[in-house]
């Protein structure tokens, strides 16, 4: 019997002897009120991202390991591991990207995470501010994994980072791999726009709401080769992977600017002074 097919549910390492789970990994505590805390604390400080790590840490999910097991455990893994073992090394390799066609995802990736002064090893970095330990096993591959494709969700989902932008980004990605992390941070944060510009007739849950059913609806990244999606072209991509223009999102935007309201200065809350009243 061929070796890469001879996985059963009671395995417990890859191939390579990687275990899925290391020993030493504490068990997750389900911590809501901390979660809460932390989301408080990110509205304060809407840049501190290691806050949005420590929620999911109080929010574990219970479908989280058996997910790893299912990709990481099968033929399918073991390969995407082989191929792309850390996605920063090459997501930020823009000169080799650069060698894509015009209108292929690697070419709209570069032009997104340059514009934005962003780097795949930058999002890296904000993770360790978190201080949380790592392990050597598959848990914390595939967790960096979907970590590392946040970026390319905004490139592939035409959702910017701007305030609402990154609520979607997030429903999105609850619809790809359910947490009740991306639960809080997408829909309370949905709500605290629209208690900041209650005035608006922007429709920010419906913009919301379109993201979650799209994440639901596309294959989870964290599954794919990512340097076979890099290759496609833009278009060519999202329509194989059921990702349609994000139309509530561009009312929104639409709309806001419509009302003199900066969609990427939502949070700095009304200015006028019958508004401050």
């Amino acid at each position: 019997m061929n070796e890469h097919i001879s996985f059963t549910a009671a395995t417990d390492a890859a191939l390579d002897g990687t275990p899925l789970r290391h020993p030493d990994r504490p068990q997750p505590k389900y911590r809501p009120l901390a979660a809460i805390r932390g989301f408080r604390e990110l509205l304060k400080d809407k840049e501190n991202t290691a806050i949005v790590f420590q929620i999911y840490d109080a929010l574990p999910s219970k479908s989280f390991v058996p997910r790893v097991r299912d990709l990481t455990l099968s033929p399918r893994g073991e390969e995407l591991r082989e191929r792309e073992p850390f996605l920063p090394t090459l997501l930020d390799d823009h000169d080799m990207l650069r060698r894509y066609p015009q209108g292929s995802v690697a070419q709209a990736y570069c032009d997104f995470m340059e514009s934005e002064g962003l780097t795949a090893a930058g999002l890296v970095e904000e993770f360790e501010k978190a201080g949380r330990p790592t392990y050597p096993d598959l848990v914390q591959w595939f967790g960096f994994r979907q970590r590392d494709t946040h970026d390319l969700m905004h490139v592939l989902t035409g959702y910017g980072r701007d305030a609402l932008g990154e609520q979607c980004v997030l429903l999105f990605t609850h619809g790809q791999s359910p947490s009740q992390g991306h639960l809080l941070l997408g829909y309370a944060g949905s709500l605290h726009i629209k208690k900041l510009r209650r005035d608006s007739r922007a429709p920010v849950l419906k913009a919301t709401r379109e993201a979650h059913r799209t994440g639901k609806a596309c294959p989870p990244l964290v599954g794919l080769s990512i340097r076979d999606l890099l290759a496609r072209d833009v278009g060519e991509a999202r329509a194989k992977l059921n990702i349609p223009e994000p139309r509530w999102y561009r009312e929104c935007h639409r709309i806001w600017r419509e009302e003199g309201i900066d969609p990427y200065d939502l949070l700095a809350g009304p200015t006028s002074e019958s508004a401050a009243a």
